[in-house]
């Protein structure tokens, strides 16, 4: 996807970043991994504002997790709506369920990016197969759905999953990213994948790293959805 080569006005207001679950620490890492993103896009692009969600789960790894943040991503689209439309120019929300993001869009009337949908759409680009590597097996059911609701299972070649706690990888970022590559390989080798998506914003870093060791597409999906939501943005100029 090539960027438009308008540039934005100096006095956009900035987008924000809505993490669902309750990981501060997470939140700031997906912020400097749009921040990165933003930095590399050519012209003047909003600045990037995190929220961390007050209640909620720590990590989404179970259904009922990603139950819960869509609860209460829902609940901000209520309690925080004029502060939302009138502080910021676009909302991405940071998790691969897109939890709350049907809440925001029929609350907002800013553009609202959900981390999940995005970096799959960039990954079926150009008539692409796609697959999904993440660590949340016991999401198995909910990823397939969404690629469903997207209108992109006839470019899906499957998920594949991490073994181990996904807690625990999030103490470990090597390991994170050594189980990775393994589910990313898969995806590449046994389900014929043209370009893989890890299916998690807290697996940013990881995302990152190992964009630099294939030789197809690794798309992190945060820097998928800045993409997306800054097309929205010059689109909308």
């Amino acid at each position: 996807m090539q960027p438009p080569q308008d540039r934005f006005e100096d006095r956009m207001k900035p987008i924000l970043l809505i993490n669902p679950n309750t990981s501060v620490l997470t939140t700031q890492m997906m912020v400097d991994i749009a921040r990165a993103c933003l930095a590399d896009w050519p012209g003047r692009v909003p600045a990037i504002h995190g929220l961390t969600m007050p209640h909620g789960v720590p990590m989404i790894i179970e259904e009922a997790d990603l139950q819960a943040a869509a609860q209460a991503v829902g609940e901000l689209a209520f309690t925080q709506t004029e502060l939302v439309a009138d502080d910021v120019c676009g909302v991405i929300v940071a998790a691969f369920g897109d939890p709350g993001v049907t809440a925001l869009r029929q609350r907002l009337a800013v553009p609202v990016v959900g981390i999940g949908e995005a970096a799959m759409r960039e990954a079926a680009q150009h008539g692409r197969r796609f697959g999904i590597a993440t660590t949340t097996p016991s999401m198995a059911a909910s990823i397939v759905a969404n690629v469903r609701r997207h209108g992109l299972e006839a470019a899906f070649s499957g998920a594949r999953f991490t073994s181990g706690d996904p807690q625990a990888f999030a103490r470990q970022p090597a390991a994170l990213e050594a189980a990775l590559a393994d589910a990313v390989g898969a995806c590449i080798d046994i389900d014929r994948a043209q370009a893989v998506v890890i299916g998690g914003g807290p697996l940013g870093q990881a995302a990152q790293a190992l964009s630099k060791r294939f030789d197809i597409p690794v798309i992190g999906p945060v820097p998928a959805a800045c993409r997306s939501l800054l097309h929205m943005l010059a689109g909308m100029r």
